[in-house]
């Protein structure tokens, strides 16, 4: 699409709805001042709404998980009300018309404010007893990818993860430039996200040392939280987020803000996010891996149990995955003791924790 169409596009546009056509947004203001590289990938409601011209409209697709381990019956019914509520939020989002990257952020922020995951308020302690936090999201529609790491007093770090996809030229930042990156554009600084639980925790399994395999086949593991979505214009997003593994040395950085470990998302195939032992996901890069079985004609269940069968096999690894197709074939596969996860297709929820379970609700 040449610059000059999308000028006169948002014009034509800006005019019919009573608009002036003067710019409204920066991506807007970019294309009319002919200064956007490459209109085709700018994600302003108004290019994507050109570009979806001629195309049918999809029916509507939301994913949400909490985790892959060996979750107590403690936390269960936790879990899963907080799985729901994720998926009701991004429902929500994508019923009123939104995108599949508003759908999966507004999910995973859910989340990552429920403390019954490890992720945002309530995530899990580093060897020195804090949290730090990972996070990635991704548009399937542009590839535009934006991730953090080794975030500190951060509460929502996937919100973060996409200021750096929208607002920046880089994919990833860490730590102190994430931190730096934050302040500047005016995330609030969160000094509560250690809770009661998650401190006492970290200091009874302090004194019980275990391998990081092993962590998510005990009551100490804890894991990441995640999100994949196809909205009405057939365009598909991920987002991932986690406080990694407790006791985890300073620094260590898991799958999840790895493109293609911990999530991945594009159009032509559909939209992973991970979770499990982060080392094992990353060496064979599960998400993309998940997407290269799909894109060789399996089902999206048939991938996701081929691909962590594959990890188990090779790497000695354990996890799960949400999946949504660019069709609208979605699935969520495990190979942990349990999984808290839900979706919602057609007003209908699915949700589970347990391996082949599949409860359904009729929202209306």
């Amino acid at each position: 699409m040449m610059a000059e169409e999308i000028i006169v596009y948002l014009q034509r546009e800006g005019a019919s709805r009573g608009r002036t056509t003067g710019p409204s947004s920066p991506s807007r203001q970019r294309a009319l001042a002919g200064t956007c590289p490459d209109p085709s990938l700018d994600s302003s409601p108004e290019h994507r709404e050109y570009r979806a011209r001629g195309r049918p409209r999809m029916k509507t697709v939301i994913v949400v998980h909490g985790g892959a381990w060996a979750i107590p019956d403690m936390l269960a019914e936790a879990s899963m009300a907080g799985v729901k509520n994720a998926a009701w939020a991004g429902d929500a989002v994508l019923k009123n018309g939104g995108s599949a990257i508003d759908a999966v952020e507004k999910a995973v922020r859910s989340l990552e404010d429920d403390p019954s995951f490890d992720a945002g308020h309530g995530a899990v302690l580093n060897i020195d007893g804090e949290v730090e936090l990972d996070s990635i999201i991704m548009d399937g529609e542009t590839l535009a990818t934006g991730a953090v790491a080794s975030v500190r007093n951060i509460a929502n770090p996937v919100s973060l993860a996409r200021a750096v996809m929208e607002k920046t030229d880089h994919v990833m930042l860490t730590d102190r430039g994430a931190s730096m990156f934050a302040e500047r554009i005016g995330i609030p600084i969160a000094d509560d996200l250690v809770t009661e639980l998650e401190r006492k925790d970290w200091e009874q399994s302090s004194s019980f040392p275990v391998g990081v395999e092993k962590f998510f086949n005990t009551q100490w593991g804890h894991d990441t939280v995640g999100a994949v979505a196809l909205d009405s214009l057939g365009n598909v997003a991920c987002a991932t987020s986690t406080g990694g593994i407790r006791n985890k040395m300073v620094g260590r950085v898991g799958d999840s803000p790895i493109i293609g470990s911990g999530g991945y998302a594009d159009n032509r195939s559909g939209a992973v996010s991970c979770t499990g032992h982060g080392e094992s996901i990353l060496k064979v890069t599960l998400a993309r891996l998940i997407l290269f079985h799909m894109e060789q004609g399996k089902s999206a269940t048939a991938a996701a149990e081929a691909s962590l069968q594959y990890m188990g096999e090779r790497v000695k690894g354990c996890g799960g995955a949400i999946v949504v197709s660019s069709t609208g074939d979605w699935a969520a596969s495990f190979t942990t003791p349990r999984m808290a996860w839900a979706s919602i297709k057609e007003d209908v929820l699915h949700c589970g924790l347990n391996p082949k379970e599949d409860f359904t609700e009729r929202l209306k």
